[in-house]
């Protein structure tokens, strides 16, 4: 005969109207199965979603929420069958079947925010430009949980996304698109700068370029259906059907969300030969970094309107062509180690630094203790000779050598430096731009 326990006993009581103290207990045990769930199979909530929850609805326990980890579901439902719960099961696979396969997505607003939960006052983690894709998972009232291009799961609002099906996706990989080239520039409504704007654009957001737009009619099709825009009308100005004059010194692009007006062709490059070319070098990382200084330290940013330590690192290796995991303390974990054995045992001398190259990054936190794991806590750009380019307050330079102008007093915070340059698409935790945003 089955011998009840002391849980199996807590089950029973809930399910007859258990008193507050005995739900709350089995709350209690749920929570240790769950986490002990989660820690295996979606640790780290920026790769993998892992969002269940238990509730008690009228007397019946039920599992919400959702999950990309189709184990973490099994398990868990087994490990509480196994403590004598069980519950209905209402947990999403995602993505989730209701977006019915529409779960391609590309950013149409000129920086998009991307927060920890589906609301505005959420923590930010991540921003992503126009024109970059997403993986769309489940949407929530006006929110859409996706994962970026370079692999990390957020919240962002439905209007800065248009969703797509593969097809439709793929149609747009291939349509003829620019990228930014400078700091800031603006769809104009009209070639002219005196015209009314259609919207705001940042260094690295690409459009599609409807000066040599050949006929798509699948990708004509879903902006019609999406957007109300008629390409019949003007809008699509390709070989066959140029119906509006083109003006010396604009091109015409429109943005995924049907948004369509005049750019001026000076602050654009054509993508296919931008992509075909961008590789990051010692010298062009530098400049790059170079062309942030002065620019203030917002938390989540990712961009020329503000950025973060790790948004600085990631976004000067993807205008050169690289995509790098979001934080710090993922890009530690890519590239290639190289060895500052020599500064870690507190030889804080220019000759300690010698292995490192313009363009390594250096990864700064606290050293791991016998009560406590490593955590790092910061990431900057070598610039050489010493010196290094970050954003802390604002982006600047400064030195890692005591007794020199302008020190940096986390430098002896140096725990790791990595490799970046010549690792792309090679199992070290870096994508080219060109493997994700090409066809």
């Amino acid at each position: 005969m089955r011998k009840i326990g002391t849980i199996t006993l807590l089950v029973a009581l809930i399910f007859s109207v258990a008193t507050i103290s005995n739900a709350q207990d089995i709350m209690k045990l749920f929570g240790n199965i769950s986490s002990e769930v989660k820690a295996k199979y979606a640790p780290d909530s920026r790769d993998k979603t892992y969002d269940i929850r238990l509730l008690n609805q009228n007397g019946k326990l039920v599992l919400i929420g959702s999950t990309t980890e189709p184990e973490a579901k099994t398990a868990l439902i087994e490990k509480l069958k196994e403590a004598g719960i069980a519950p209905e099961d209402k947990i999403t696979l995602l993505p989730d079947a209701a977006l019915e396969g529409r779960t391609y997505g590309v950013v149409s607003m000129s920086v998009a925010s991307f927060n920890s939960d589906p609301s505005f006052s959420a923590e930010s983690g991540t921003q992503a430009l126009a024109g970059m894709p997403v993986t769309v998972l489940e949407k929530s009232s006006y929110w859409y949980r996706c994962i970026n291009m370079e692999g990390y799961t957020a919240w962002v609002i439905t209007t800065s996304v248009s969703r797509m099906n593969k097809e439709e996706y793929d149609a747009y990989l291939s349509m003829p698109k620019c990228i930014v080239t400078v700091p800031y520039s603006f769809i104009y409504s009209k070639p002219s700068e005196n015209s009314l704007p259609v919207s705001d654009l940042v260094l690295g957001c690409v459009v599609v370029n409807d000066e040599i737009t050949v006929n798509n009619p699948l990708y004509e099709e879903y902006i019609q259906k999406e957007y109300s825009v008629n390409f019949k009308d003007g809008y699509n100005l390709s070989p066959n059907r140029r119906d509006l004059k083109k003006a010396a010194g604009w091109t015409r692009v429109h943005l995924t969300d049907g948004r369509a007006g005049y750019v001026k062709s000076s602050h654009l490059e054509d993508f296919s030969k931008w992509v075909s070319k961008a590789a990051p070098t010692q010298e062009n990382i530098v400049a790059t970094a170079e062309k942030f200084l002065g620019w203030p330290y917002v938390w989540g940013g990712t961009s020329i309107k503000g950025i973060d330590c790790s948004g600085l690192s990631k976004t000067c290796y993807f205008l050169n062509g690289y995509v790098l995991r979001r934080d710090a303390s993922q890009q530690v974990k890519t590239g290639d180690a190289v060895n500052i054995d020599e500064w870690l045992k507190g030889n804080y001398t220019r000759d300690a630094l010698k292995n490192l190259r313009p363009g390594d990054l250096l990864f700064f936190g606290r050293r791991a203790t016998a009560n406590s794991k490593e955590r790092i806590t910061h990431v900057a750009i070598y610039i050489g000779d010493g010196k290094i380019i970050h954003s802390s307050n604002v982006v600047r330079k400064n030195t890692l050598l005591p007794n020199e102008d302008n020190y940096y007093s986390g430098a002896v915070n140096l725990l790791h430096a990595r490799r970046i340059i010549g690792n792309a698409d090679c199992d070290k935790g870096i994508l080219s731009v060109k493997s994700i945003m090409t066809k």
